[in-house]
């Protein structure tokens, strides 16, 4: 059996991307047959569009990313689905490797008060380590299962039934920033957000990382994003 690996960290790269503010100044101007005056005005126009939730100037361009995370975050991710597509790698076709999350000492472990109003906070030492070892047993035990069904000649789409939701997997998705807006709404907490979330903190790791990805690309509009209380237009 392969050594198993632990991790706590998301991985979000760019792979491609199509899209500038331009874009979003270019698919609004049409509607008027205007032209853009300067630099100031495209940024007014865009703070226009996001503060009034004139949504589609928003959807004309295209970021790719690939992720790297644990079955149960995409899980969670692929939730969204407007404007948005999905590759993931296929257990049927492929074997996954002997890599699982466990979370790191900074992760607040303990569910305080009822669901709508509850918080997390640290866990204690002996939780911590709790954590850590029933995690590290349960995917060592369950890998070792899912390699001897593969050895037996059992059909990947079957030994994979073994695996347990902290296995990492592998995406590509492609989406624009509406949807990319849309998703960062929901999966970070802020204390500005106009309607706050609380997002389980694995799925956040992954959407601070879109986010820094996204606002580079397109910073007037991920700016003008933050100033109107971060909801999508």
């Amino acid at each position: 059996m392969s050594d198993i690996q632990f991790r706590s960290d998301m991985t979000v790269e760019l792979i491609d991307s199509s899209a500038s503010d331009l874009s979003v100044v270019r698919a609004a101007r049409v509607s008027t047959k205007t032209e853009s005056k300067s630099a100031w005005g495209d940024e007014k126009l865009i703070e226009f569009l996001m503060k009034n939730r004139h949504g589609t100037p928003f959807e004309h361009n295209s970021f790719t990313m690939y992720v790297e995370a644990p079955i149960f975050v995409f899980r969670e991710w692929q939730r969204h689905r407007i404007g948005i597509s999905y590759n993931e790698q296929s257990g049927r076709y492929t074997e996954f490797k002997p890599v699982f999350y466990i979370p790191d000492e900074d992760r607040a472990l303990i569910q305080q008060g009822k669901p709508g109003h509850y918080e997390f906070v640290a866990g204690t030492d002996d939780q911590i380590m709790g954590t850590v070892v029933g995690l590290s047993w349960t995917s060592g035990s369950a890998f070792g299962a899912y390699a001897a069904l593969l050895e037996m000649g059992i059909a990947k789409e079957v030994a994979r039934m073994c695996l347990p939701v902290n296995t990492y997997s592998s995406m590509y998705v492609t989406w624009n920033a509406r949807s990319i807006m849309n998703f960062l709404s929901l999966r970070t907490k802020r204390e500005d957000s106009k309607f706050p979330s609380f997002p389980q903190r694995e799925i956040e790791m992954c959407a601070d990382q879109v986010e820094e990805i996204w606002s580079q690309g397109m910073p007037l509009t991920a700016a003008a994003f933050d100033k109107h209380g971060r909801v999508a237009p």
